[in-house]
């Protein structure tokens, strides 16, 4: 049956021919429309043919709006679901301070981890009486009045209000202004230190700079570039050195296999190179999965070990340290270590290997990541827009010009008597990777950087934010433990400052300190006592561009500039509550929580991964565990009542709440003071606190 509109536009029952008949093709995502010259009608494109008949265009117009009004229902949808999601989390009543979200090893007092939430709750309740106070005073007519005018005025509420005024005036102003001030200066120092890191990369683009080994540059062309084929003057020269690889794991069952397997599969000699598994789970059934993967390795002939610590002292550090103490480790030369989260490419050790030759003061080579699931949600996405910096610009800049970085605790290459010289593994703080590296930077030591290898992002936010705690309480313990030995070092001078100003202080204090402080505290409180100023430039222009330098390793993640911007602000909570624990060594500086892994391959490793199954001429034992085997291997491990599989949940944050509901307020109260780019910066800033304390960035579990 022909649609009824297709009558009307032939004319309806009268044959009247009026216009252009439309044929509607009703397709999702978008609508089609296409004209149908009826027979006889002037060709398209004539006189005639050009003529639109105004019922038709009606029906154009109808149809766009039908469209938009389908955007806007699934908006409206995505919005209730957001809303349900809120609605479940509150009902749930589950916050970051439940028993059993606490993490494990947590060496402080309930008392000392809300601290910090004390302060900000206090601070939420006198913001919400001073919006009360002001918009009552505002209803009077008291802001347009001078304080002599206010103090003449009878009344209680009239006299506390002048009291208020005078004493902001004579010393809430002045303070906040010079506290405002000094945190706009540390945030120009930090603002020019992150110009200049991206002067550097560009320098470093523009001139082709880049690591070389000795074999390729030999074929090179006199530039310094030398020779991409790296590969190939490794085996000319004939020179694969012993090496060994660890891959240190706890309870990772969802990557064990792809890690092993990975590794296993590197493209060198199999005599002269082995393989440390170094499992220190404390759960029986991933320990015999991940025993049984390393005996089907074994039985194709690779080299590997496996390494089980019932006393789990020190952490990863101290797994590290008891694999070094092994007799065989002085049969090799160097040192490769992978997290389980790893799935290095078969050429790995090709590629970084030949770096160390005729270099003797090059004690490790540090491979760049990439990452497997940047795009499975918005907080992985944010995530990749800063390590991308960190890698591309801050390492590589660092790496080419100082020859020093901090490790990234995985996919680097050491040479064993650059560990020994610096004192090997120790498990003084929650940062070994780093504490090693500064070490081996003062005995002398050089550091190369290249290449990039696959690994995974948090997905979850709290997984996020734990591994956010540990990556700056860390680097302040270690500045503790290491600022006497880097002032008597024997390194020059710009080596000492560009350790104790920039890669400590700078980077790892100020940072932290006036993120918090200058966007979650001072922006707020200059709103309540006008007195003091923020600039619109501090606010809003310097910030935005940042970001902008910031994401521009990361181009494709453009349209993420805003939310970047909002949730490093937001994460400005955690890190500046885990850099007060480290700096002055509160209970929770002791946290290791290993990050929370899903599991997945690149595209690339499966296809890999296939092609190597189907080249492969022995069969190989299958994937799935053998169950005879496990069985004969639970004689082994005493068994242990089972414990509660613990469910994921969804939290509540009560820190990120209470300061989401502080900037909302002081948003509220810039209206009173017209001050436009505060109030959006509030507006928006308080929502993401409030999206973020909702826990509607990251993983959902249903």
């Amino acid at each position: 049956m022909a649609p009824w509109w297709g009558q009307e536009a032939r004319g309806g029952v009268s044959g009247g021919v009026t216009g252009t008949p439309v044929v509607v093709k009703m397709q999702t995502p978008d609508w089609a429309i296409s004209e149908v010259p009826p027979p006889g009608s002037p060709a398209a494109g004539g006189k005639d043919g050009r003529g639109k008949n105004a019922r038709q265009i009606t029906w154009v117009l109808l149809l766009k709006a039908h469209r938009a009004a389908g955007k806007l229902t699934g908006a409206a949808t995505a919005a209730l679901s957001v809303a349900a999601a809120a609605r479940r989390r509150v009902a749930a009543g589950r916050t970051d301070s439940d028993a059993d979200n606490a993490p494990p090893g947590l060496g402080g007092s309930p008392a000392l981890r809300t601290r910090l939430y004390g302060f900000i709750r206090a601070s939420l309740l006198l913001s919400v009486l001073l919006l009360a106070a002001d918009v009552a005073a505002h209803a009077q007519g008291w802001h347009l009045a001078a304080l002599p005018d206010l103090e003449a005025v009878e009344g209680l509420f009239a006299a506390g209000y002048a009291a208020w005024m005078r004493a902001r005036a004579a010393y809430l102003g002045p303070a906040l202004q010079f506290l405002t001030n000094a945190c706009v200066v540390l945030f120009m120092i930090q603002s020019a230190d992150r110009l200049i890191l991206c002067l550097g990369c560009f320098w470093i683009k523009l001139r082709g700079i880049r690591p070389v080994p000795n074999a390729a540059a030999a074929a090179g062309n006199g530039n310094g570039k030398g020779s991409d084929d790296v590969e190939a003057g490794a085996q000319e020269e004939g020179d694969f050195p012993m090496v060994l690889v660890q891959i240190p794991m706890c309870n990772e069952k969802e990557v064990y296999q792809q890690s092993i397997g990975a590794v296993c599969n590197l493209d060198w000699p199999r005599s002269n190179f082995l393989v440390q598994v170094l499992d220190d789970s404390d759960d029986a059934a991933t320990s015999a999965l991940i025993r049984e993967e390393v005996e089907k390795w074994q039985r194709e002939g690779v080299r590997v070990l496996y390494r089980h610590r019932v006393i789990r002292d020190g952490y990863k550090a101290g797994n590290l340290k008891s694999a070094m103490n092994c007799s065989y480790v002085k049969d090799y030369e160097f040192v490769v270590i992978f997290d389980a989260d790893f799935q290095p490419q078969e050429d790995f050790l090709k590629l970084t290997v030949p770096h160390f030759k005729g270099k003797e003061d090059v004690g490790l080579v540090q491979a760049r990541w990439s990452f497997v699931n940047k795009d499975e949600n918005l907080l992985t996405r944010l995530q990749n827009i800063n390590l991308c910096f960190h890698f591309e610009v801050e390492q590589q800049v660092n790496g080419a010009f100082l020859n020093f970085f901090g490790f990234n605790g995985t996919a680097g290459v050491w040479r064993i008597k650059a560990l020994e010289d610096s004192g090997g593994w120790m498990e003084r703080t929650t940062v070994e990777d780093m504490d090693i590296a500064v070490r081996a930077h003062l005995k002398g030591w050089k550091f190369l950087y290249l290449n990039d290898v696959e690994c995974e992002l948090p997905e979850s936010y709290e997984a996020y934010r734990k591994q956010q705690h540990r990556w700056h309480s860390g680097p302040m313990q270690l500045f503790r433990l290491c600022f006497v030995d880097i002032i008597k070092s024997k390194i020059g001078f710009w080596k000492k400052f560009n350790l104790i100003f920039l890669f400590f202080l700078l980077r790892k204090l100020i940072l932290p300190f006036y993120s918090f402080t200058l966007f979650c505290v001072i922006l707020p409180m200059t709103m309540f006592a006008p007195e003091a100023e923020l600039p619109a430039w501090v606010v809003c222009y310097i910030p935005a561009t940042m970001s902008l330098l910031n994401i521009l390793p990361a181009p494709k993640s453009f349209p993420f500039i805003v939310p970047y911007l909002l949730f490093e602000n937001t994460m400005s909570v955690t890190k500046f509550n885990a850099m007060i624990s480290g700096l002055f060594q509160l209970g929770s500086a002791y946290e290791w929580v290993v990050t929370k892994k899903s599991g997945r391959s690149s595209e690339g490793d499966l296809v890999a991964l296939v092609e190597n199954e189907k080249q492969s001429k022995q069969l190989r034992v299958g994937s799935a565990p053998n169950l005879d085997s496990l069985a004969a291997k639970e004689e082994l491990y005493p068994k242990a009542e089972p414990k509660p599989k613990k469910k994921k949940h969804n939290r509540l944050y009560r820190k990120e709440l209470a300061l989401s509901f502080l900037l909302l307020t002081a948003a509220a109260r810039s209206l009173l003071s017209v001050q436009g780019i505060h109030f959006y910066f509030l507006l928006f800033q308080g929502v993401s606190f409030l999206v973020v304390g909702l826990d509607l960035i990251g993983e959902q579990v249903e």
